[in-house]
């Protein structure tokens, strides 16, 4: 009996010491938003948990190290003064960080911060003026010496809602971005995962979820970024040693657009810093739009975590459009331009270019020039013309995963055993002409068809190309193979 009394006691000690926490902590932020700009606070300071006072010592929780590192580095005089005058001048601060589980478990923990790397308040230097314009973001998109207030969304204008033509191959697709269009980070769609070949319209479709967003909510902060600018500004932080600022900055977006992600591929650090951002913008609420080439499951070279990460939302594919949707391109592209073309002409350009929205309005735009410059008008005789010509002078660009399925088509097999472990003569033999192939009819390095092929190094690329040209000269019946898979390649 006595000790459960004893336990109740201390029960309600712990209580009222986390209320007086929250009391002081809620006096602290007070304080703290009149001193920092509003993202600032929205950022770094709402997230954080008050859970105990005891001898002038306040224990609050903190989202992540990186988050405590920050705070420590950008606020600490701000904090410093903030408590000596809720508490006293005998204030300390003492971090609980939140710490990702490895284990199967998918609960947090906590971690204490030792003794000796508590925020000694009194005796520690200030590192940090409390100076709002010392401690200013970098914005990455700003050229240094012009100061720019807002961030730029960098979206095209045209490419919206109202311009994006639906159909069968990208109903789901459009139908989710314009979902989370409407309720950017409220929706099950978070992130949403574009992914299609190239010219199937995933950036127009990105770039229309910011303009709606930018549209509905004024107020929202958008940001469109290609990888390659990503991965630039980083290494470019990472040299000017402001890494930090880096990641601050794409912490405040509140819809944060990223196209082509493939490209981040086997580039560590940026898988890091991105593995980071991500996490922030998701953990409170706000919208990730990601566009690749390949669905999350065939995206090689990433780290696990940030591929589980992808799969959160929803994954969408946009598919070669059907002649009855490349119809409605066409049509949607002369109304805009004001201009009346035959539908039999139409038809004629939509059954002979089928695999590409953007090669489809480009052979408009040349058929209207070729009418323009030449002064006639738009006739069969002149699309045909034109059509040939275009066909025959910008050829499909062959892929290397192009090239895997025609090889493992023709030998009756799965692309999936090209990328195994196994030494069966055909399935090596496979590999080395899908190989051989990928150097003589693609733009890749060595490097980078080894990797997609097998997971294999250069060298192994070299010695494959080697052993196939070998066999061309001394084997009739596999120079037939190979004429054969060639034909099916240019077909």
């Amino acid at each position: 009996m006595q000790r459960f009394f004893d336990d109740n006691v201390e029960f309600k000690n712990i209580v009222l010491m986390v209320k007086r926490s929250e009391e002081i902590w809620a006096k602290c932020l007070q304080i703290i938003r009149d001193n920092v700009p509003k993202n600032s606070f929205r950022t770094w300071f709402e997230p954080i948990v008050p859970l105990d006072i005891q001898d002038n010592v306040l224990t609050i929780q903190v989202p992540s190290t990186f988050f405590y590192e920050f705070i420590e580095e950008q606020f600490l005089d701000l904090l410093k003064k903030t408590l000596h005058k809720v508490i006293g001048p005998d204030a300390k601060l003492e971090y609980h960080v939140v710490m990702e589980n490895n284990s199967n478990s998918e609960k947090p923990y906590t971690v204490k911060i030792p003794a000796r790397e508590k925020t000694q308040l009194v005796n520690r230097p200030v590192q940090m003026p409390l100076d709002l314009e010392a401690n200013a973001i970098v914005n990455p998109f700003v050229i240094p010496g012009i100061k720019k207030v807002h961030v730029d969304p960098h979206l095209n204008p045209e490419y919206t809602f109202d311009n994006f033509v639906e159909g069968e191959c990208n109903r789901l697709a459009r139908s989710a971005g314009y979902a989370v269009a409407q309720n950017p980070g409220g929706t099950a769609f978070n992130p949403l995962f574009v992914y299609g070949g190239s010219g199937l319209g995933k950036t127009h479709l990105a770039q229309a979820i910011g303009i709606e967003v930018k549209k509905l909510m004024p107020e929202k902060v958008v940001l469109y970024v290609d990888a390659n600018k990503f991965l630039t500004q980083y290494m470019e932080a990472t040299r000017n040693n402001n890494r930090n600022d880096f990641i601050h900055f794409y912490q405040m977006i509140d819809v944060l657009i990223v196209d082509d992600v493939q490209y981040f591929a086997k580039k560590e650090g940026t898988q890091e810093v991105f593995f980071h951002i991500f996490n922030h913008l998701h953990q409170h609420g706000k919208q990730l739009v990601l566009t690749s080439d390949k669905p999350p499951v065939e995206l090689n070279g990433m780290e696990q975590r940030l591929l589980s990460r992808f799969k959160w939302g929803l994954s969408a594919d946009l598919q070669e459009p059907d002649f009855e949707t490349r119809i409605k391109i066409l049509k949607k592209k002369t109304y805009k331009d004001g201009i009346i073309i035959e539908e039999e002409i139409l038809e004629y350009i939509a059954s002979h270019i089928t695999s590409n929205i953007r090669e489809l309005e480009g052979a408009l735009v040349s058929l209207l020039a070729q009418s323009t410059l030449n002064k006639k008008e738009i006739t069969m005789e002149l699309a045909k013309d034109m059509i040939d010509k275009l066909v025959k002078s910008t050829r499909r660009e062959i892929s290397i995963d192009y090239i895997q399925k025609v090889v493992c088509n023709y030998f009756s097999m799965s692309v999936d055993l090209l990328s195994s472990k196994t030494r069966k003569r055909e399935i090596v033999q496979a590999r080395q002409i899908a190989m051989f192939f990928a150097k003589s009819m693609t733009k890749a390095s060595l490097a980078s068809i080894g990797a997609s092929i097998g997971g294999k190094d250069h060298a192994t690329v070299l010695h494959a190309c080697k052993t196939v040209n070998n066999l061309i000269e001394t084997d009739k019946r596999f120079k037939g193979d190979l004429d054969e898979i060639e034909k099916r390649l240019k077909m």
